[in-house]
């Protein structure tokens, strides 16, 4: 059995099913960016669970701490990420003025590289908007990530690389995104230091309800 790179566990232990599922993706080439826009994924944050509130206010209650709203239970006005995953810090969220983004962890346009440009609309809103891979998180970080996968970003905390891999890894999984050969192998390196690691279960659906339209 060949010993995965990097691996704290050593070359016979179990694979867990976060690690075991990276060979279940399709490793191809990056496709050009070619017709990459952030309307092919539809209006930003919409409703598709049809809780009456936009998926970003959906994940700012999941996520953070203290939560306090504007008006009513949807419209978060305040609240703490208490720690950030990226960077291990608290960091205040202030509606207008906030220093939290809600992160795609399999960033859009590195989907549309890797299969989304091919899907139909609906799959892509459903992609943008499921909670399975959305993260608030600390704006700098974030901004720095870009568009970058796990062979070219990781987060600053070392703590919760195997964590967000994990998700990555779900995410690429659920909607069959595939991966470079680059960024499988950089995958098994981080998570055969934690191969019992869990693959994350997302359970929404993987078409947005037909009342929504992307061009």
């Amino acid at each position: 059995m060949e010993e995965q790179p990097g691996g704290s566990s050593g070359p016979d232990a179990e694979a867990g099913p976060a690690l075991a599922a990276v060979d279940t993706l399709t490793v191809k080439g990056r496709a050009p960016r070619t017709g990459y826009d952030r309307d092919r994924f539809g209006s930003p944050w919409a409703d598709t669970d049809s809780n009456g509130c936009g998926t970003r206010d959906d994940i700012l209650k999941r996520d953070l701490k203290d939560v306090k709203y504007r008006d009513g239970d949807c419209e978060v006005a305040s609240g703490e990420l208490s720690p950030d995953p990226y960077t291990g810090k608290d960091v205040t969220f202030v509606r207008g003025r906030s220093q939290v983004d809600i992160d795609h962890l399999v960033a859009l346009s590195d989907a549309w590289q890797k299969g989304a440009g091919k899907w139909e609309p609906s799959k892509r809103i459903a992609f943008a908007n499921d909670p399975l891979n959305l993260l608030a998180v600390d704006a700098g970080p974030n901004r720095g990530k870009g568009d970058g996968d796990t062979a070219t970003w990781l987060p600053p905390d070392k703590g919760y690389r195997c964590t967000y891999v994990a998700r990555q890894v779900a995410v690429k999984k659920k909607y069959e995104v595939w991966v470079t050969g680059a960024e499988r192998d950089a995958m098994k390196r981080v998570l055969s230091d934690c191969p019992r690691e869990k693959l994350p279960e997302g359970e929404g659906p993987t078409a947005a309800p037909g009342r929504f339209h992307a061009r």
